[in-house]
């Protein structure tokens, strides 16, 4: 066995050892590009020499691939945050007993409703009686 595919060999394999242990999709894709780009290199240029460059190049295209989808995942995550600490209930008691939650979502300055009616503070279970009681 030639030198190169020995070191392809053990770049490869020690990619899919610590691809477990990876914290960020920016930390799994840089492995994962490595071990891709160590495959390409060895392909293309059969030396060790074109198996690192494969290797770093294959490294820093998966990192900021991967990167690029953290980015993306702490954005969503921040836009959900945001609308929970934007949404409140106010239960509104039946005349049966019964309690129905009504959500109100704030936008703004403004309290919006389930049926999109728009209040300028947080509403009381008494103004929404009216519209949601039964």
């Amino acid at each position: 066995m030639k030198k190169g595919s020995l070191l392809l060999a053990a770049i490869v394999l020690i990619g899919l050892l610590f691809t477990v242990g990876c914290e960020s999709d920016a930390q799994t894709g840089g492995l994962l590009g490595a071990g891709v780009g160590a495959l390409a290199g060895q392909a293309i240029g059969r030396s060790t020499e074109s198996t690192l460059i494969g290797t770093a190049v294959g490294g820093g295209a998966g990192y900021i691939i991967g990167a690029e989808r953290d980015r993306k995942k702490t954005q969503a995550q921040t836009q959900v945050a945001l609308q929970e600490a934007n949404t409140f209930y106010v239960n509104v008691i039946n005349s049966n007993g019964s309690v129905r939650p009504v959500r109100i979502v704030k936008q703004g300055n403004v309290y919006v409703g389930e049926k999109g009616e728009q209040y300028f503070k947080l509403p009381t279970e008494v103004e929404l009686k009216t519209m949601y009681a039964f």
